[in-house]
């Protein structure tokens, strides 16, 4: 396998890297200097269609190879993401969406652990027999892999969101086909080295494309569950897309995470991390902080606080020396303009930010921003912002707060920030959401499920759930003293209905 050139337009199939025969290229910008990066290949239904095929050739095989052989090849895979320095995939991860370069380190630094996490979860299944119904009948399950998964993924952790849902899929005994958000492409490819260094040929591929690439993906009859990480109209469009082939989803559609500040909050602590609730990685993270509910005894200190500490974040180049760096497109900034304008017309108050840095005249940044006098109704309440914006509502209470949170229709995360143990009660049992982090924001864990309510998605990923939705069950009944049961055919006379 030759190593990945980021301009040459091949994809990953096969254990290398191959053309795509006939397919259109779409040039990839940098969004801090619009230089061109490299391009891609937009794979059509044919190809997508071929490369399935060979996925469930490997798939078949994969299938039959037993479990602490497969835990060893996934360790495998996890010691070769550990021998290199991520700095060729970090670097191309910056430059294709913006990312700082230390954030593209630390979310590469995550990957290995999940394959891990993973390869020993899939050989234990915790002594899980079910009681039987009938004696001298064995009554259990075997969980089965579906055949090929389809994972459609987002810019903003390219790497790490792809892993937590292949790994688990490859554990289970599935092939994998990725199909990388167009923008964070070039670095997606290049980490497939490290699958193509170890793993059976053919077991994993990807696929660049945009949405035609993706329903193709979706419509082959090789592949055989389907997981997505976006936003919520590609969300839908995915799973009416899985409905019409009986196809299970499992789905992340985002969110518009509330932050509460209770009275009781430690303060340092909580202007810190909610500083980095709000803005890590310009707030393109589905489980930034966007809808702040601050208590009105600590309302003007947090903001006075939060601000100081929002003006010190260094806006600029990813592979510079830099906190903020752009937004991954003009699109994704006219967005964030467009909320801020808005809600600023409805009556909000900038205190930080706001606008675009003047210093800053090409690429798509804008500065890290804070409103006040923000009221519930407003649409940028109501709406994912997705950029570096924390829009303040002052509250008379903890309850009114949480009443607020959960006025949504996405429930993805939520966060607190009190010393009061029964607020922290409360809110883990109140809020509507598949996450819930008290003075700790922005948490995961390999073995606890990731997820959201509401519009913020469907299934789990993580945790045993996040293992079991690439498996299906098999209920198995084995009578090892053959005997003819007592309801079976032919019913005696005196079991028929008489008219008497």
């Amino acid at each position: 396998m030759s190593p990945f050139d980021p301009h040459s337009g091949l994809v990953f199939r096969g254990n290398d890297f191959v053309a795509v025969p006939g397919a259109s290229v779409r040039e990839i910008v940098n969004p801090a200097t619009l230089a061109t990066e490299g391009r891609i290949a937009l794979c059509d239904a044919a190809f997508v269609e071929e490369v399935a095929a060979e996925a469930l050739v490997a798939q078949k095989a994969w299938a039959k190879i037993d479990y602490k052989s497969r835990a060893a090849l996934l360790h495998r895979v996890a010691n070769a993401i550990e021998a290199t320095d991520f700095h060729d995939v970090a670097k191309l991860m910056t430059l294709e969406m913006g990312k700082p370069y230390p954030e593209a380190v630390g979310e590469l630094a995550n990957v290995a652990p999940a394959f891990r996490y993973f390869a020993e979860m899939a050989r234990d299944e915790a002594g899980r027999i079910a009681g039987t119904t009938q004696v001298g009948s064995f009554q259990f399950a075997r969980y089965e892999p579906y055949g090929v998964s389809v994972h459609i993924m987002p810019f903003n952790f390219p790497i790490l969101l792809m892993v937590w849902t292949v790994a688990a899929s490859l554990a289970a005994g599935n092939a994998c086909i990725v199909k990388p958000a167009e923008a964070t492409s070039l670095s997606t490819l290049k980490f497939m080295e490290h699958f193509g260094a170890v793993l059976p040929v053919g077991l994993v591929s990807c696929l660049t494309g945009g949405a035609e690439t993706a329903q193709a993906l979706i419509a082959s009859r090789n592949t055989h569950v389907v997981a997505f990480t976006g936003g919520v109209a590609a969300a839908r469009a995915v799973n009416v897309a899985c409905a019409e082939w009986l196809k299970p989803a499992i789905i992340e559609a985002g969110g518009s995470d509330p932050m509460i500040i209770s009275e009781h909050a430690p303060m340092e602590v909580a202007v810190a991390g909610s500083v980095t609730a709000a803005f890590h990685l310009s707030g393109q993270i589905c489980t930034s902080s966007e809808r702040f509910y601050v208590h009105e005894a600590v309302h003007d200190e947090f903001v006075e606080r939060f601000a100081a500490m929002a003006k010190r974040l260094r806006v600029g180049n990813g592979l510079g020396v830099s906190e903020i760096g752009p937004l991954v497109s003009e699109a994704a900034r006219d967005k964030v303009i467009r909320l801020v304008d808005g809600a600023v017309a409805e009556g909000a108050r900038i205190v930080c930010g706001g606008r675009v840095p003047p210093a800053l005249n090409t690429g798509w940044f804008y500065e890290p921003t804070i409103l006040t006098g923000v009221t519930p109704d407003m649409q940028i309440m109501r709406e994912e912002v997705f950029g570096p914006v924390a829009a303040i509502c002052r509250v008379g209470s903890f309850e009114e707060a949480l009443e607020l949170a959960n006025r949504s229709d996405f429930g993805l995360g939520a966060s607190v920030f009190t010393t009061d143990l029964k607020e922290a009660m409360q809110a883990a049992e109140a809020l509507q959401s598949g996450m819930v982090w008290v003075n700790n924001p922005l948490i995961d864990n390999d073995a606890l499920p990731f997820g959201g309510w509401k519009n913020s998605g469907l299934g789990r990923e993580l945790g045993r759930q996040g293992l079991d939705a690439f498996r299906q069950s098999k209920m198995v009944v084995i009578d090892h003293d053959p005997a003819i049961a007592d309801w079976w055919y032919p019913y005696p006379d005196s079991a028929f209905y008489r008219n008497s």
